[in-house]
């Protein structure tokens, strides 16, 4: 990062060398003493809200607090990163770089070796002692690559007391049950010690079986058949673990509810009852999984945005036809269950703050929601409207649901790469005699589309890359290719749902040119200000001698080549283009820098063929002109406060876009532009597609489009209702799609 200060280049070596060799010299501070009854979090905010870098607070005795900066080094950095979930640090930050925090100072003059499992166990001046305002609030930047295992910051997590019930179960007993997914109905079981164990069902109530059913990924409960259950209990020996439950029906846990355990013997007869059978709605997306390949509405007023795995995402809520974020005050696991719920999941797995699953643009319309838990839609609960002041996408409220388990992990699997998270893709097949066994897939055709889906069927997150050639993985125990031509959109919950050859096909069929994937917890999402076209547009007629650079790199349209060069000009659709990173990742472009291409005529480097399309649309959606943007460079321009810029083409330099910052294409830059030369005056609409070609990953390209209506008469251009193709409801959409005409250029 070009901005930060001069100590973010020492050697980290020196850094742990100044750690251990100052505390010896001033001898002041003692190690923190370990708090064993105190389980610490910590979290990185501030500006900006990026998962890797922030202003780092603790939570301890009940309370988040900050570390003051004195004395703090990259060693105590390491030990913090790492704490985070993140390898290693490589940087840190002093005066409140990243904003000041409120409430407790908790650490102060914490001096670490680097080698500690925990900031606790550094030396300090002990928790809560502090002589420090939080104008010296400390921060750190983590690499941007995660811990094995690692558990997400900014999480709400359910306070569950120790040696309680954990892992919960459906157990179905009907011989058709147990081969469906996903199990709606069983006995419910517990895990104890190395088995499982009953629920005596005498006072059991349907709050009880909404919270079981929540767990598993449900919605709602149902009445059950208890007679039939009650026939096939008694033929068993039933272990019965808990006596008594009494669930309020809002908990997110069978853990959080009241309950009697079994006494003495653990296995003590439920006397005059029976094991508790639970039956569970599916929601719409799962009631009919197994066939299903198209994706279903559940809901019009609620939506997930930016998740890698069905049923996480950032909270988005319909009002006045208009989608927007929640704010993350008081956000807690009953609202974010009410949201899931409304969805067609079970309860919520974790309410998420601090923009976890990236930022959201456009309106906030919800802040400190408070639901009971009861509630069928989030707009039932009480919440507060927003201001400007008080709430920004830095704070966007997100969740993770319980959703069914489906076992679509065991249908595909990926070998040969040199992670668990890339390698070529091997599916389930099926030979004449019933035997199963593991098939590649061709490579041609295949795209990061598909490799979404693969990502997401595996719980890896989201696709880096979908490859067309893996020569260069292990290849020691290659299977034979037996799928061909698939096909998906991208959202699709397995790779069976998408689209491929009946009869295999391939015309590349060895094993180097198999289907493979590179997966990552994180991806960029980039989306482009609406608002900023409406507001530069306008039409230059250019003459011809000076558009040759532009003929040359294909920025006109046909019929400028039988134009009467050098006389005579073109006529063009100009505006301006700021593209956003949203994500949480940034955006790089596929092919190295060594494989891109130098123009001359405009001295610069294009590291991607298409970045954008420029298309004009009559009202019917037929192409009537067009232009394309290769990227004449992707850099930063401009970013968010407190984020640095990474990318500059100068000199040969890298191109990306970072997270939290934007490229800027001025409307005066060549080919920034539609050729309208041809066109003649009437109504229609302007639509600006960025990654057209889903080159490059995204976590979300249902945000990639931009739509205006659009209005020419022949001398003068009007836009208006410009905005992104998936931030209007689908009401609004239509109206937008029907549009009759501009009258007058009163805008309303």
């Amino acid at each position: 990062m070009k901005s930060f200060a001069w100590w973010q280049k020492w050697d980290v070596t020196v850094a742990l060398l100044l750690a251990v060799w100052i505390p010896s010299c001033q001898g002041q501070t003692t190690p923190s003493p370990p708090q064993q009854n105190d389980k610490l979090k910590f979290r990185l905010v501030g500006y900006p809200s990026k998962h890797n870098e922030g202003r780092v607070e603790i939570f301890y005795k009940g309370e988040w607090g900050t570390i003051c900066d004195d004395d703090f080094s990259l060693a105590s950095a390491h030990v913090l990163c790492r704490q985070l979930g993140f390898v290693s640090a490589t940087g840190w930050t002093h005066s409140a770089k990243y904003g000041k925090g409120i409430g407790k100072i908790w650490l102060d003059n914490v001096q670490c070796s680097g080698s500690e499992n925990s900031i606790e166990f550094c030396k300090s001046r002990g928790w809560g002692n502090s002589d420090c305002t939080h104008d010296e609030d400390a921060g750190v930047i983590c690499k941007d690559e995660r811990l094995p295992g690692f558990v997400d910051s900014n999480v709400i997590e359910m306070q569950v007391e120790v040696n309680r019930v954990e892992e919960v179960r459906l157990r179905p007993v009907v011989a058709i049950a147990k081969k469906r997914m996903p199990v709606t109905e069983g006995i419910v079981e517990v895990k104890h010690k190395d088995g499982w164990a009953q629920v005596c069902d005498l006072g059991w109530t349907p709050k009880n079986s909404r919270v079981i059913c929540g767990m598993m990924g449900f919605p709602y409960e149902r009445k059950v058949n208890k007679n039939f259950y009650k026939l096939f209990t008694e033929r068993q020996q039933n272990h019965y673990l808990i006596h008594s439950v009494a669930c309020l029906g809002t908990e997110v846990h069978l853990s959080t509810c009241p309950m009697e355990f079994g006494k003495g013997n653990a296995s003590a007869p439920c006397e005059g009852g029976m094991p508790a059978v639970v039956s569970c709605v599916p929601g719409p997306q799962y009631s009919q999984a197994s066939s299903q390949k198209k994706k279903v509405k559940t809901t019009s007023t609620v939506r997930l945005k930016g998740g890698a795995r069905f049923g996480e995402g950032r909270v988005e809520v319909l009002k006045n036809n208009e989608w927007g974020t929640v704010c993350d005050d008081r956000w807690n696991l009953q609202s974010a269950s009410v949201v899931c719920r409304e969805l067609g999941f079970g309860s919520a797995k974790e309410a998420l703050t601090g923009a976890r699953m990236g930022q959201g643009m456009g309106p906030i319309h919800m802040n400190e929601v408070q639901c009971t838990g009861q509630e069928r839609s989030i707009w039932n609960c009480r919440y507060k409207n927003i201001t400007s002041e008080n709430c920004q996408h830095a704070e966007d409220a997100s969740v993770r649901c319980n959703v069914p388990y489906m076992a679509f992990e065991n249908t595909i699997r990926i070998t040969g790469g040199r992670t668990r998270y890339e390698g070529r893709v091997e599916v389930v097949t099926t030979d004449a005699n019933g035997t199963q066994g593991w098939g590649l897939i061709c490579g041609e055709g295949w795209s990061t589309r598909e490799a979404m889906v693969v990502c997401r069927q595996l719980g890896l997150g989201y696709a880096n890359h979908g490859l067309q050639e893996t020569w260069y993985w292990d290849s020691s125990n290659v299977t034979e290719m037996v799928m061909s031509g698939v096909r998906c959109t991208g959202d699709e919950m397995t790779l069976s749902h998408c689209q491929h050859h009946k009869v295999f096909s391939c015309q590349k069929a060895a094993p180097r040119f198999s289907a493979g994937v590179i997966c990552s917890e994180t991806a960029s999402d980039l989306i482009l200000n609406a608002p900023l076209v409406q507001q530069t547009v306008y039409i230059e007629d250019r003459p011809l001698h000076m558009l040759y650079c532009a003929a040359e790199e294909d920025c006109l349209s046909k019929s400028a080549a039988k134009a009467n060069w050098p006389y005579g000009h073109r006529r063009l659709l100009r505006f301006s283009s700021q593209i956003h990173n949203i994500g949480r990742a940034d955006f790089r472009p596929k092919a190295g820098r060594h494989s891109w291409v130098w123009h001359a005529c405009h001295a610069h480097y294009h590291s991607m063929d298409i970045f954008t399309h420029y298309d004009l649309l009559s009202v019917n959606g037929s192409k009537v002109a067009e232009g394309h943007k290769a990227s004449f460079c992707l850099e930063d321009s401009e970013c968010q406060e407190g984020v640095a810029k990474r990318y500059e083409c100068a000199n040969f330099g890298e191109q990306g876009i970072t997270v939290g910052c934007w490229d800027l294409y001025r409307h005066d830059i060549d080919c920034q532009w539609i050729d309208i030369t041809d066109v003649k005056p009437g109504n229609y609409i302007l639509q600006v597609v960025i990654n057209p070609n889903y080159e490059v990953a995204e976590s979300d390209f249902t945000n990639n489009a931009m739509k205006c209506n659009c209005k020419y008469d022949g001398h003068r251009i009007w836009l208006h209702n410009c905005h992104i193709g998936d931030a209007f409801s689908d009401e609004a959409e239509r109206r937008f799609e029907k549009y009759p005409g501009q009258h007058n250029n009163q805008i309303s």
